[in-house]
């Protein structure tokens, strides 16, 4: 039964990508490619062979195959249908936050490892991005902490309760939250665009240019695998306790494919912030972590 998460999370990132293509040409009136052509072209990079600048270290080889190593990792992590996760532990959210700190890390010291004032630029913002996230990821899950009275992922999920309006709020609040981090997480609009080619506006895609192959393939496929750890934690709200091992993976599957058409549409009917706005949109993720605190608090209050 605990494998069953692991498993849900890889098959479903082989698609995910794929459905945000699909919907995004279906939404411009474009035939578009196929489901499974991003796929398809990870698989086509597998087979290639890697080009390394000569002013590269071991960090720029190394790097995609941490990135993806810490991405897989921090799945391990994640409870699904109220089993815990294959790695489940007190204090393990704080764990998994950090190994994706290390994962981004590794990219961003890559990236600076190449010489390139471009890579160097896109590898300063993405450090900046996550830095303003973080403080949003870890009011948002020390509330659920404070509200359970657990510190593990499957021990939060499985107490937590939405058992009056203000606890729905919270809930509907950190749905929210974890979405608008999964966008700037995973360098998608509004606040990266990963289809630009205008070096001076690009943030992740700036930093892989210089990677080839089966390293590409590695990090391709790592964020496509993010946006699905991502939306997992989002899923494990709608999950209730004595829930069928086949309702889960519905849900599970449902939320997901709801996520990736979101981010299509996002995609295809939002503009891209202004770089000097991102900072100011992403700040604002933590005054919501905290409203989502205090309602937890009020919540609290009235039990006892």
């Amino acid at each position: 039964m605990k494998a069953t998460g692991i498993i849900m999370i890889l098959l479903t990132s082989l698609v995910f990508p794929g459905i945000i293509t699909r919907v995004k040409s279906i939404a411009s009136g474009r035939k578009g490619p196929g489901l499974f052509q991003p796929m398809l072209d990870i698989l086509r990079l597998l087979k290639k062979g890697n080009v390394y600048s000569s002013t590269t270290s071991f960090i720029f080889k190394i790097a995609p195959v941490v990135y993806f190593s810490t991405i897989l990792s921090a799945a391990f992590l994640i409870p699904f249908d109220n089993q815990p996760g294959l790695l489940s532990f007190n204090g393990d959210f704080i764990a998994f936050s950090y190994i994706l700190a290390l994962g981004k890390f590794f990219m961003i010291i890559a990236a600076l490892d190449t010489g390139s004032a471009f890579e160097g630029m896109g590898a300063s913002r993405e450090a900046l991005y996550s830095m303003l996230v973080e403080p949003a990821f870890f009011v948002l899950m020390a509330s659920f902490a404070m509200f359970t009275g657990h510190t593990s992922f499957y021990e939060i999920y499985n107490s937590i309760y939405f058992g009056s309006y203000i606890a729905v709020f919270a809930g509907v609040l950190a749905a929210y939250n974890l979405f608008q981090i999964i966008m700037v997480e995973n360098s998608r609009l509004p606040y990266d665009d990963p289809k630009t080619h205008l070096e001076l506006t690009m943030i992740h895609e700036v930093m892989v240019l210089d990677n080839s192959g089966f390293d590409l393939a590695l990090i391709n496929f790592a964020s496509s695998l993010k946006f699905v750890v991502f939306g997992a934690l989002i899923s494990n709200f709608f999950f209730t306790p004595d829930l069928p091992v086949y309702l889960g993976i519905l849900i599970f599957l449902g939320i997901q494919v709801l996520m990736a058409v979101m981010v299509g549409m996002v995609e295809s009917f939002r503009a891209r912030y202004k770089l000097r706005n991102n900072n100011k949109a992403i700040v604002l993720f933590t005054p919501i972590s905290i409203l989502i605190f205090l309602s937890i608090l009020m919540v609290i209050m009235h039990q006892s």
